[in-house]
């Protein structure tokens, strides 16, 4: 930025006040020069009125930033862009205009003019940066990178401390800018799995100095308010249930609930392929069982975080720490705290052991083996944290933005003479109505994408409740208008009782969406068939298929059905392309890599 020198006669400043305004203007940069700008304008601006001496007609203007921020990620598995996204949309919250990009599409004249330049990026293996950020690293660690003199930076950097390089990704590239010439905005912070707490106080640190620096005085004020809540999995958003359905009709063997939730208020967006995050109660039920059994006051306090929080115990042990697992590690805490000789005999075999924590509970453990006298607070130490279970989503956020849709199956079976539900879809199946809410986040999984061009052929092979990505899938090409080229196995026990979504299949094979079908229901006849019976019946065309590009899609059982459908494709690429098993696992392989061959297996 070239500054004209000031004079008196074309400005309304004296001799004096010109000279010693041309002599600090050479000694400014031009972002000092721009904000200033902007803090001698604002208070006019504000008032509606012209500076004095302005023959412009008075606008009240509307009020932006000052400031650019360019914020690029490295990420591998989803976490950093995750994070990336929710600090991008609230950095615009706060009026700043923001320019956001993976790190590999930053040009070096983008890095030489960013101003405010923040990086979340991750490290991978053996301390490598994620693919999307590998052309950045060798950039700026090249002859041709460029210089930085000007820029202000700060790094975000996750990883693993399991790890022998524990981000070290981000710690160089933080070295590597400030070699460049740049100008550390906030220190650098290292977060390990964990890193939802960090991160949030980087961001909040990083935008203390934005605010206090880009805006002028009335706009840092207003941006210090607290922005929209950021939900997340470590801030799980409260999510009202709108219907709560049972899909199997009468004399089916099977339960299974579709859920619509309303993620109205949330922020949240989503693609298909990702899942959502419930964390669940335990049941009440169970609950007041092990109190009891204990002799507890329900009502005593308990620790839920490290932090210090505590609940009442009822509560804590509802909503906050699994009690239905029983763990080898969790048996040998047990009989350290609980003094009950025959749990320590039962250690002392490690076949027995193993046996007794097949389908046993923790209420199991301590009816069967009581302990003399243990304090709920020294009970709970040994209790992990109530994970949260994911459900792939099955409805698209471009059709339905406030809402999303989940299918779950009771899991339900007996143990030790008792019946047994899962957790989650216990709650879901037995105690959830609408008008309820669910603590839920949304779980990115990049790994699981429909193709960029929407003419790939698709093959998706997703039976029982593993065919709500599909479901997602055909719902999000039809809100883009986008037909043909698609094939869908799905697999249940029976057709009258057990075909999930019926009428939207058929929706979708009428209007195009979905171009073909093919079901197995598996006990409609004497021999049982599924999915991969289908998938040979069809081999000459799927390998046809395969062959103009296909990408093929698998969600579902990982022990069973994936391992099946696996090994029938394999089948298929030997007898349909005349191909070895080496030859066929070498393409299978190249389809993994080229990302046509993706899995969202339990």
């Amino acid at each position: 930025m070239e500054d004209l020198p000031l004079s008196v006669q074309n400005s309304p400043f004296s001799k004096e006040q010109a000279e010693k305004l041309n002599e600090l203007l050479q000694l400014l940069t031009d972002q000092q020069k721009l904000w200033l700008s902007g803090y001698l304008t604002y208070p006019f601006a504000e008032q509606g009125t012209n500076p004095p001496g302005s023959t412009a007609v008075a606008e009240k203007p509307v009020q932006t930033a000052t400031k650019t921020v360019t914020l690029l990620f490295g990420s591998e598995t989803g976490n950093a862009q995750a994070l990336a996204e929710a600090f991008a949309a609230r950095l615009k919250e706060m009026q700043f205009t923001v320019s956001f990009s993976a790190l590999d599409a930053a040009k070096p004249k983008d890095l030489k003019n960013a101003g405010y330049l923040l990086i979340i990026t991750s490290t991978q293996g053996e301390g490598d940066p994620p693919d999307n950020a590998l052309s950045f690293y060798e950039l700026i660690h090249s002859r041709k990178a460029p210089k930085l003199d000007g820029v202000q930076f700060s790094v975000l950097a996750l990883g693993d401390q399991t790890y022998e390089f524990f981000c070290k990704v981000g710690k160089e590239i933080d070295k590597r800018l400030e070699e460049l010439g740049g100008e550390r905005l906030y220190p650098r912070v290292d977060c390990d799995v964990d890193y939802e707490e960090d991160a949030q106080e980087w961001f909040e640190g990083v935008t203390g100095v934005l605010q206090s620096s880009a805006l002028p005085p009335s706009t840092a004020a207003d941006a210090t308010r607290p922005a929209n809540t950021d939900y997340s999995k470590s801030n799980p958003f409260q999510a009202e249930v709108l219907e709560n359905i049972n899909l199997n009709w009468e004399g089916s063997n099977k339960e299974t609930h579709h859920i619509e939730l309303s993620l109205e208020g949330s922020g949240f967006t989503f693609e298909p392929g990702d899942s959502i995050g419930i964390y669940p109660e335990n049941d009440p039920e169970l609950v007041e069982r092990l109190i009891e059994k204990l002799g507890w006051d329900p009502k005593e306090p308990v620790p839920i975080n490290k932090k210090g929080e505590v609940l009442p115990a009822r509560e804590a042990l509802l909503r906050h720490y699994e009690i239905t697992r029983l763990t080898k590690p969790l048996l040998q805490q047990a009989a350290v705290l609980f003094g009950n000789k025959g749990l320590t005999a039962l250690l002392e075999n490690e076949a027995e052991a193993k046996a007794y924590l097949e389908g046993r509970g923790l209420i199991d453990l301590v009816e069967e083996y009581p302990p003399e006298k243990v304090e709920v607070q020294a009970f709970v130490q040994m209790l992990r944290k109530m994970p949260p279970r994911l459900y792939s989503i099955a409805s698209s956020w471009k059709a339905n933005p406030d809402e999303v849709h989940l299918i779950i199956a009771l899991d339900c079976y007996t143990a030790n003479g008792r019946v047994c539900e899962g957790v989650c879809s216990g709650q879901i199946a037995g105690r959830i109505k609408p008008g309820d809410k669910l603590p839920v986040y949304v779980h990115r999984n990049p790994n699981f994408k429909l193709p960029a061009d929407p003419d790939v052929p698709v093959i998706m092979i997703g039976p029982g409740t593993g065919v709500a990505p599909f479901r997602s899938f055909l719902e999000e090409r039809e809100a883009e208008g986008i037909t043909g080229r698609t094939w869908l196995f799905y697999g249940d026990q029976h057709f009258a009782t057990d075909f999930l979504y019926q009428l939207d299949w058929q929706n979708w094979l009428k209007n195009g969406v979905l171009e073909r079908m093919d079901v197995a229901f598996s006990r409609d006849q004497a021999e049982k068939i599924y999915v991969q019976h289908r998938m040979l019946e069809k081999s000459k065309d799927f390998y046809a298929w395969l062959e103009k590009g296909a990408c093929v899609y698998v969600c579902g059982d990982e022990k069973q059905m994936a391992r099946d459908v696996q090994e029938t494709l394999l089948h298929i690429l030997e007898t349909e392309g005349n191909m070895t098993r080496e030859e066929a696992e070498g393409y299978l392989q190249e389809m993994r890599q080229e990302k046509r061959y993706q899995r969202d297996v339990y």
